[in-house]
């Protein structure tokens, strides 16, 4: 017995070194992602043979070992006798093969030799009884939608209450672009130039109205507007603005005749306000007010948008688009988003209850289409900095066209914008 067990031992020992000896057989795992990565849907040929799987003959006197049937369904002999032959036929090269138990078939993905084309290879198998089936690596994708980046967390710490940068999805967008190289002429009133959130973004001021530095520095409205085009994100201090890496020039037009008043202008000023930005390369210029039409205000107008500048006006509080700089065609109007639709052509942004700059390095919340207008102005210098020969035209049209109803309310979507024109 124990003669028996030993000569028993000695052929499983044999049979292992025989079996470790062997070449690695083809089966399901002899391509792995490498050789996946490596197949060319261009060149490469899938075939199938037949593979039965069937119990190996026994002989007499075999008994001892007896016959156990495979655990896994792999490349029975007669899958890989065949082809062996014809490979030697053929002269392909395997990349990679796995059975297929429900069809009783083998498969490989094969590469033609050098020299030989794939089709005429193609029509070769086609013609052998022996092949199953033939035809060329083909490419498929998922039926999914594209993913985007998730949004930029700003360590600003009133960024949550920022609706407006939050419903246009500004952070989104500025996975791509935050409207570096873009400069904005925001014609106004002044402006806090030295507020936490603006320092070092207002590159250029003019003074059209008086030269009153103290008085420049504590206007409302201009540091709002600037506030929400462009205060500086991730500095630990309050906001962020729509296009937190582009520059801007702030022209003082209009200022504040009492204490408590809103803010006016006149021709004169902002003619003067107009005439400088036109000696400048400021590609956008953001005019958050309106009045009646006036000549000389609409030939500068005029001479701005045929210098291929991108104007962004407001919509007057009553809807009405007949006075400047509304009516002058090619100016891109915008009013706050509402559930009632806007006007044939009127853009619609975020314009109530807007956290912004205030005056003396602060934060207040205000609405107008003042602020409705900032935001897209902001989401201009966004696409700009993605296509600089973007023209007024084809902005306001992707701006509208990309639009999305946000709390039953259609308007402007940053991320989606953005999208577009990187696309």
């Amino acid at each position: 017995m124990i003669r028996l067990t030993t000569l028993l031992a000695a052929c499983l020992a044999g049979m292992a070194a025989t079996v470790a000896a062997r070449p690695a057989p083809t089966d399901a795992v002899s391509a792995g992602v490498a050789g996946v990565a490596g197949m060319d849907s261009a060149r490469d040929i899938v075939l199938a043979v037949d593979n039965p799987l069937a119990p190996a003959t026994t002989h007499p006197g075999s008994s001892l070992i007896g016959y156990t049937p495979p655990s896994t369904y792999s490349a029975g002999q007669r899958a890989r006798s065949l082809l062996a032959d014809l490979r030697k036929r053929y002269g392909w090269n395997e990349m990679g093969g796995w059975p297929i138990r429900a069809l009783g078939l083998y498969c490989i993905v094969l590469r033609p030799p050098a020299g030989v084309d794939r089709d005429t290879l193609l029509a070769a198998l086609a013609r052998d009884a022996r092949v199953q089936l033939a035809q060329p690596l083909q490419d498929y994708t998922v039926y999914a939608s594209p993913g985007t980046e998730a949004p930029h967390r700003y360590n600003d710490p009133y960024t949550d209450l920022q609706h407006g940068f939050v419903d246009t999805q500004a952070a989104v967008a500025h996975a791509v672009t935050q409207g570096d190289g873009v400069r904005i002429a925001v014609v106004d009133t002044g402006a806090d130039t030295a507020h936490p959130d603006l320092k070092g973004h207002v590159t250029v001021t003019g003074d059209a109205v008086a030269a009153d530095d103290p008085a420049f520095a504590a206007d409302r409205h201009g540091t709002e507007v600037a506030g929400v085009i462009a205060a500086v994100g991730d500095n630990h201090q309050g906001m962020v603005g729509m296009a937190p890496k582009a520059s801007l020039d702030v022209y003082k037009a209009c200022w504040y005749p009492e204490p408590n008043a809103g803010a006016r202008c006149n021709s004169f000023t902002l003619a003067k306000a107009l005439g400088a930005v036109g000696d400048t390369d400021a590609r956008i210029v953001n005019l958050s007010l309106g009045g009646p039409a006036d000549p000389l205000l609409d030939k500068l107008l005029s001479h701005l948008l045929a210098q291929g500048r991108i104007v962004v006006a407001a919509l007057p509080p009553d809807g009405d688009a007949h006075g400047f700089p509304d009516d002058a065609p090619g100016v891109i109007v915008v009013r706050s988003a509402s559930a009632t639709p806007a006007p044939p052509g009127v853009l619609s942004a975020p314009g109530n209850d807007i956290l912004t700059t205030q005056p003396g390095g602060g934060y207040d919340f205000t609405s107008g289409s003042s602020m409705a207008t900032a935001h897209v102005t902001g989401i201009v210098a966004l696409l700009l900095a993605v296509s600089p020969r973007l023209d007024a035209r084809r902005v306001h049209d992707v701006l509208l066209d990309t639009s999305t109803v946000t709390h039953g309310m259609r308007q402007v979507n940053a991320a989606a914008a953005v999208e577009s024109v990187s696309r």
